[in-house]
């Protein structure tokens, strides 16, 4: 390749930038100079562009959902970030990206539209400015842990941790009722920002989004602990939860103004059914008045369930029943086996399916089953 051939090459990585307005001063000028002869990148550039256009904050949500995701790709393709996002904070950048989108394309009337929060403990009723309200007092516990501001007036978080190791799930999960402070945070914000219009509410909730996602760049192993008062995760479960969150509560907004609203791309899905697969052992001993069950000769069970998720972010976890073991020694068969969508398992761990209706592949011992499906809601919170 020669000189000329190269630089042609170096002017076309250039083109999706270019396309996004994100391309330096100088390098524009060069690559516009450059569009002017070479009828090939010209072609490519406008092709760019229009795509790009179609993206505008000005404009509605009615082109493919896939149409950003693609424009990006390409552009990642020609020039890799500077400091990428780390795998586990993608869900998070990705929801609540495509929560923004939904919030941009709502009218004054939408805005006022109540939308309906299920969690286990009943349902909250919350326009969309105060569900995002919500959204952020709880980000603020993922804030306070990697430094950053508490968008919450006068809050006073508990001590954490110093490390919580990677792989380790909740910690505590509430036996009944609401989750420790996170009720009462959400309703000082929203009083903190009853006179503010749901444009503001927006602002602060999206500026906290790129502030915690600039930060988690700059953690990209996520073992800093999170304490949200119902349990502590490392930040990078952390912030599957708040993915996780994202997604569910932004479906609520969008049925309540009647709009589609897409499901998380597979392999974030695979993320959020992993992490509620490693909570579902201390939703269980929330569930339990003991919790730990004796077999007859006083030793304790060891017992685990197989859990098959199907369709989107297929797999197999095994769930202790009671506990994790205190010795080598573990049964060489799951007690039981269930079969469910993944997307069904993610509703049901945010409340958002009745346990017993579930359409759910059973076979072993059904009461364990039964408990299971029981527990999994006590993961939700509103």
């Amino acid at each position: 390749m020669n000189i000329d051939e190269q630089r042609h090459e170096a002017l076309r990585s250039l083109l999706g930038a270019w396309a996004l307005d994100a391309c330096p001063r100088r390098e524009a000028a060069e690559l516009t100079k450059h569009l002017v002869g070479c009828p090939e990148c010209a072609e490519e550039a406008a092709r760019l562009r229009d795509a790009a256009g179609r993206l505008s904050a000005d404009e509605p949500l009615d082109p493919s959902g896939a149409l950003r995701q693609q424009v990006l790709d390409w552009c990642l393709s020609r020039r890799a970030p500077e400091l990428p996002v780390p795998p586990w904070a993608a869900p998070y950048a990705t929801e609540t990206a495509k929560l923004d989108a939904l919030l941009r394309d709502l009218g004054p009337a939408e805005w006022q539209e109540v939308a309906e929060l299920p969690w286990h403990g009943g349902v909250q009723r919350w326009r969309p400015a105060e569900v995002l309200c919500h959204l952020a007092a709880v980000d603020g516990y993922a804030a306070l842990a990697l430094g950053l501001p508490d968008p919450v007036p006068g809050a006073s978080p508990e001590p954490v941790p110093a490390r919580v190791p990677p792989q380790q799930a909740a910690t505590r999960v509430p036996a009944q009722g609401r989750p420790a402070g996170v009720l009462e945070r959400t309703d000082r914000l929203i009083a903190e920002q009853a006179g503010a219009g749901p444009a503001a509410v927006r602002a602060l909730w999206r500026r906290q989004n790129h502030a915690l996602v600039r930060t988690a760049v700059l953690s990209p192993h996520g073992t800093a602990p999170v304490d949200f008062g119902f349990a502590v995760l490392p930040l990078r479960d952390a912030f599957v939860d708040r993915a996780f969150e994202c997604w569910i509560h932004g479906d609520d907004i969008a049925r309540a103004v009647d709009y589609p609203y897409e499901a998380p791309a597979t392999r974030h899905l695979r993320l959020m059914v992993d992490l509620a697969a490693r909570m579902l052992p201390a939703a269980l001993a929330a569930l339990r008045e003991k919790q730990s069950a004796r077999a007859a000769d006083g030793t304790a069970q060891r017992r685990l369930l197989r859990l098959v998720i199907d369709g989107p972010a297929a797999g197999e976890w095994l769930i202790p029943l009671d506990g994790p073991a205190e010795g080598p020694e573990a049964p060489a068969e799951p007690v039981a086996s269930m079969v469910l969508d993944g997307l069904e398992f993610c509703y049901l761990a945010a409340a958002h399916r009745d346990p017993d209706r579930l359409p759910v592949g059973e076979y072993g011992d059904r009461s364990a089953i039964r408990e299971v499906l029981r527990a999994a809601p006590l993961l939700s919170r509103p």
